[in-house]
């Protein structure tokens, strides 16, 4: 999927998670995912990433592995995200796991925090996938992050 230099708001409403995708893009890279009731009336329906979120919800397995993402956010928040990028199509970690993961003492109050602030300030769901973290906080909604997860096979389904 080429995205070279694209920038601006790309946004499709999606009948399985009765919402809007909304991506925003700055030089090609994603750097913003939200779930708004409807699409902004100056946004573009036609991408190729939204094609592929329509897949994906359909059952395809995508995990979005080569998509360019632009993070601005802090150091440790980014290697949180990094590592949750990591986790596998299908597979669930904990809050605790996800802080081994990106090399933090889950057992330290401020690294359990950074890791929860991340995932609570997620810019990108879907693309980082807190919906397969176990005992959030989450981004995602939590209908649009219940059929993620049943997409995906995790269980439980209902938002957390």
């Amino acid at each position: 999927m080429s995205v070279s230099g694209t920038s601006g708001v790309f946004a499709r409403e999606f009948d399985a998670i009765n919402r809007t995708v909304q991506v925003g893009f700055a030089g090609g890279r994603v750097i913003s995912v939200s779930f708004p009731a409807e699409p902004p009336g100056d946004a573009d329906g036609d991408h190729d990433l939204l094609d592929r979120i329509d897949a994906y919800l359909g059952g395809e397995r995508d995990e979005f592995a080569e998509v360019a993402l632009g993070l601005t956010v802090p150091t440790d928040q980014r290697e949180v995200l990094e590592a949750l990028r990591s986790v596998p199509y299908g597979e669930e970690v904990s809050v605790s796991r996800l802080a081994r993961l990106c090399g933090f003492d889950p057992d330290d109050p401020d690294d359990l925090e950074t890791v929860t602030g991340a995932l609570n300030d997620n810019p990108i769901p879907v693309l980082l996938p807190d919906h397969r973290v176990s005992g959030g906080p989450y981004a995602t909604p939590g209908d649009v992050r219940s059929e993620f997860r049943r997409v995906e096979g995790l269980y439980p389904f209902g938002p957390d």
